[in-house]
């Protein structure tokens, strides 16, 4: 395929995602939409239509197939690394008050809207199907990980770490999008079907989930936040943006994953930092204004980056 065609077609996957972004930044300058439709549509897709769109996902899928786990085991592994590297890094270079929402915004991916969105754009519902699997992986290293790092900076005066525990674990064994991949997992293990009444009702239900969920990321970005802490956010950005899609994505390669496996993961690996990572900073005392400034900076950078970097592993024919 010539590289102008191949370009274009790397364009049909990542612009529908991120013109999705753009049009809820155009709608909430507008003023067709507010920040009350925000909370209320995020409720939304996080509590139903995504766990739903997870839930189909999996349940149609041929886990002899598709589970594997040592993809998932490299997955964790590879997102452990990225967390110490970005935590070795902000040690030798950050002051020690912003360590912590530092090294969470550099290693914390909004996969489960953002990645989600381009391996379905990537591989439909086989890419989904793949996604949901990784993203029980996900939520538990990411939650678990942002707490230890968080509580290690946190301000003095925030309630035991004893407590910190005990609630993230109760996040946890709630969280709506785990729950979807435990009950889908043993239903497409004995193969049921669902009432194709059922399935098409879920599947309209479910398609609300992405442009939904990608007008919220648009209409949540604040280039007034960035005049703040630029540099420290800048510098998580670059790591979570460039840095560490490169070098998970290459130990990924090196020990043989490519196709699907190795395209999905380097979505997730170079999704923009995810917008939970706020809600954690602000509830442990973390600067909230930096994790902002991450959260923006690395969502209108992702745009470009991650049309690259499968730009380029299409070049190179691993994906």
């Amino acid at each position: 395929m010539p590289l102008t065609q191949l370009f274009l077609s790397t364009l049909d996957i990542t612009l529908p995602v991120f013109a999705m972004v753009f049009i809820g930044v155009g709608l909430k300058r507008l003023g067709w939409i507010d920040q009350a439709f925000v909370n209320t549509a995020s409720r939304l897709v996080f509590h139903g239509t995504l766990p739903t769109l997870i839930f189909l996902s999996l349940i149609g899928t041929d886990l002899d197939s598709t589970l594997d786990p040592w993809l998932l085991l490299f997955f964790a592994l590879a997102t452990l690394a990225s967390f110490l590297i970005s935590w070795g890094w902000a040690a030798w270079r950050v002051p020690r008050h912003q360590r912590g929402v530092y090294v969470q915004g550099a290693f914390r991916g909004n996969c489960g809207i953002v990645g989600l969105a381009l391996a379905h754009g990537m591989y439909g519902e086989a890419g989904v199907s793949l996604g949901g699997l990784l993203l029980g992986v996900v939520i538990l290293t990411y939650n678990i990980l942002s707490v230890v790092i968080l509580s290690i900076y946190r301000p003095h005066g925030g309630g035991s770490r004893h407590a910190q525990w005990r609630s993230i674990a109760g996040h946890i064994g709630k969280n709506p999008l785990i729950l979807s991949v435990l009950g889908a997992t043993p239903l497409a293990i004995v193969e049921i079907e669902l009432p194709v009444w059922l399935a098409t009702s879920g599947d309209y239900f479910a398609s609300l989930t992405l442009p939904l969920a990608l007008i919220c990321i648009g209409a949540t970005l604040s280039t007034r936040a960035l005049k703040r802490s630029y540099a420290a956010a800048l510098g998580a950005s670059l790591w979570k943006m460039v840095g560490i899609p490169i070098l998970a994505t290459a130990v990924a390669w090196w020990v043989g994953f490519e196709g699907r496996e190795l395209g999905v993961m380097f979505l997730f690996f170079a999704s923009p930092t995810a917008a939970a990572a706020f809600v954690m900073a602000k509830a442990m005392g973390g600067d909230e204004t930096l994790t902002a400034n991450i959260i923006a900076l690395t969502t209108l950078m992702a745009s470009i980056t991650v049309t690259a970097g499968v730009f380029m592993l299409r070049i190179a024919g691993v994906i």
